[in-house]
Parts: C-alpha cells; structure tokens; sequence
C-alpha cells in the first residue's frame, strides 16, 4: 500500500511540476505580450493624434477653400458688373470702372489660386490621414489578436494543457507581427480583414 502512496505521490510532484513550469510559460509570455501591447499603445496613441490633427487640417483647408471660392464668385459678379457698367461709362468714369476692373480681376484671379493651394493641402491631409489610418489598423489588429492570445493563455493556466499553450501561440505570433508592422512601418495589412470589422 505504501508503495502504491508512494508513486501515486511521486506522480503527483511530477505532475505539479509539469503544471508549474507551463504556468510559469504562459506567466511569461504574458508579461512579454503586456509589454509589447503597451509600446504599441504609445504609438498607436501618437498615431491617433496625428490622424485627428490631419483631419481637423483638412477640414480648415476645405473651410477656407470654401471662403476663397465665394470671395472668387463675389469679385467674378463684381467684374461682370462693371464691365456692363463700363460699356456706358465716359471719361472719368471710364478710367474709375477701369481701376476698379483691374483690381477686381486681380482678386478674381488671386483667390483662384489660392483656392487651388488650398484644394491640393486638403487632398494632401487626406493623403496622410490615409496613410496614418492604415498603420492605426495594424495596431488595432494586433491588439485584438494580443488579447485573443492572452484569453487563450488564462485558459491554459486553468486547464494545464500543454497543446493550448500552444494554440494560444498563434494568435501571440499574428499579434507580434502586426504590432512590429505598425511600429516599423511595414506594409502588412489585411485588407479583407480590416474590411470585414469596420
């Protein structure tokens, strides 16, 4: 009987110590995949920032598009005024409807370019809020994926299954993965997927 207490509790330490050293596993790569999430957080943050920066720069662009192209259509009616008004007009008031032509020509011409530059600014902002949107993705993605991996861990801790610790390797590799993507700026997105979740 003794004997049968004896390997029933040498099979027990063995098994405690199977169980400790994969909680100490799953411990670790928690504690590697929390501090990998929170150097993402900052940058993601910092990302985050950017794209309401360059949206807000866009929305003041358009804004002020919209101004020079009224200030444009204002002085365009202004010159198709005074050129009627200079068919009738003699002498001095000729030369008076003339100056203020000119002037009103010039500001004609003045807020059209000027509403181009501002056109092309807005389409840049949109450009680098596209840009900075497709890196926030990755990061998103590879939170989503770090905390599938970390569920998958806590299971592991409560079940001691081996194989688990591994399944919950795949979702820890996938997060990495999009976490350095967005960090190093690589071009790695999936598309389909990002489509699927917006």
């Amino acid at each position: 009987m003794e004997r049968v207490e004896d390997a029933s509790d040498a099979a027990d330490r063995k098994q405690s110590a199977v169980n400790a050293r994969l909680n100490t596993y799953v411990a670790l790569t928690v504690a590697l995949l929390a501090t990998f999430v929170g150097i993402c957080k900052v940058k993601d943050d910092n990302i985050v920032q950017a794209m309401q920066q360059a949206q807000a720069d866009k929305l003041d662009h358009w804004s002020f598009y919209q101004a020079r192209n009224v200030r444009q259509e204002v002085a365009e009616a202004t010159v198709a005024e005074l050129t009627a008004a200079r068919a009738r007009a003699t002498g001095a008031d000729a030369a008076t409807v003339d100056a203020s032509l000119a002037r009103y020509r010039t500001l004609a011409t003045d807020q059209a370019a000027k509403k181009d530059t501002l056109q092309r600014q807005a389409i840049a902002d949109q450009g680098r809020y596209d840009a900075l949107n497709y890196r926030d993705d990755q990061f998103d993605l590879a939170d989503t994926l770090v905390a599938l991996a970390i569920s998958l861990l806590a299971l592991t801790a409560l079940t001691h299954k081996r194989w688990l610790y591994w399944v919950a390797i795949v979702p820890t590799g996938l997060g990495v993965l999009m976490g350095l993507a967005g960090l190093l700026g690589w071009h790695l997105h999936p598309d389909a997927i990002t489509r699927w979740l917006s």
